[in-house]
Formats: structure tokens, C-alpha cells, sequence
């Protein structure tokens, strides 16, 4: 994901709501996330599809690498060896 240019991707609601269009095709076109405010405090996060479905799969593949660890360290990996096996063996 591009990260936010804090001085143009920063937007209040009431500015949000007046611009709606204009801020759609500018995260689509940057693929840069727009923060929405509310009462001066973050509210709200605009990210565009394909940046959203690229973040959840890296948070899908993190999440698979610690639970891999997480296995490992508690001596319930396989050893190439034994997968090597088990992978000819189905074959």
C-alpha cells in the first residue's frame, strides 16, 4: 500500500461529504488511502479495492508464518526430509 501524504490525504467529513466523487477517483487514481475526520479525530479510512484485498492477503500470509512459528517452536514441525516423503508418496 502507498502510504498517506499527511498534507493532502487528510480530509474532515463535512469536506468528504461535499466531494464524495472528486475523493473516489482520487484513491482510485493514487491508490493512496484518504483519512476522514470527524470533530478534528480520525473516523474513518477510504482505501481503494484492490489496495484493501492486497493488505487482508499480506495479513493472511503473516498470520500463516506465525502460526508457523508458533508450531515450530513447539516441536511440531515436519523436517524436509519427511515432507519430501509425503509429497512422493502422493504422487
Amino acid at each position: 500500500m502507498i502510504r498517506v501524504k499527511f498534507d493532502k490525504d487528510i480530509q474532515p467529513l463535512s469536506e468528504f461529504r461535499s466531494k464524495i466523487a472528486f475523493y473516489f477517483d482520487k484513491v482510485k487514481k493514487t491508490k493512496r488511502p484518504l483519512i476522514i475526520t470527524q470533530n478534528g479525530k480520525s473516523a474513518a479510512i477510504l482505501l481503494e479495492v484492490s489496495e484493501y484485498e492486497a493488505m487482508i492477503d499480506k495479513i493472511e500470509i503473516l498470520e500463516d508464518i506465525k502460526l508457523a512459528e508458533s508450531q515450530i517452536s513447539k516441536g511440531l514441525g515436519i523436517s524436509n526430509k519427511d515432507v519430501k516423503k509425503r509429497f512422493v508418496k502422493k504422487a
